[in-house]
């Protein structure tokens, strides 16, 4: 059973930095989740909880998921405190109840929440496929958002993983083999 997982794509991450293809990104995202529904798969949203005075204070505007995404209420959503989706959250017990052993990761930020979940799930032993062209993050001061997605996606391509090696391909290719 396949899942898409969608990590925080809150409405507080997207009022400062411009993020690198937004329209885009919840484009494919929303192309993605039907796609996956449609064949029995999940999909499940990931909600960063920051601090009280944080943009991503839970129950604030920011915290809330961008209402352009396809959300359904029957859509399991996840609470997180931390970088990686998996930490002292339910995210694994939701999927292992549900026996999804293959994820599709989306979200923001490429190098944060994204990066750490990938690599957490991997660790995990799930099947994990990067959307490359589903995930998106702001320009940095050292470095573009276009290039730091640009090396996180081969980064995730060539992890050492013998028995589940990461996979990397984009939202439309994905589309044609769901």
């Amino acid at each position: 059973m396949k899942a898409l997982l969608v990590i925080d794509m809150q409405t507080g991450l997207f009022a400062g930095a411009a993020r690198y293809d937004a329209d885009g990104v919840v484009r494919r995202i929303n192309d993605l989740a039907r796609a996956v529904r449609g064949k029995g798969g999940a999909v499940v949203f990931v909600q960063h909880n920051g601090d009280k005075d944080s943009d991503l204070a839970p129950q604030s505007p920011g915290w809330q998921i961008l209402p352009a995404l396809d959300r359904r209420p029957t859509d399991p959503v996840v609470q997180k405190t931390a970088c990686d989706s998996f930490y002292r959250s339910e995210l694994e017990r939701i999927l292992r109840e549900r026996k999804i052993a293959k994820l599709l990761v989306t979200g923001c930020a490429t190098e944060f929440c994204v990066d750490t979940t990938i690599r957490s799930a991997a660790s995990k032993d799930y099947d994990v496929i990067v959307v490359a062209d589903g995930h998106t993050t702001a320009d940095r001061p050292h470095l573009s958002a276009e290039k730091i997605i640009e090396h996180h996606n081969r980064v995730w391509a060539n992890l050492i993983l013998p028995e589940h090696p990461v996979g990397v391909v984009a939202a439309e290719t994905l589309l044609t083999t769901l």
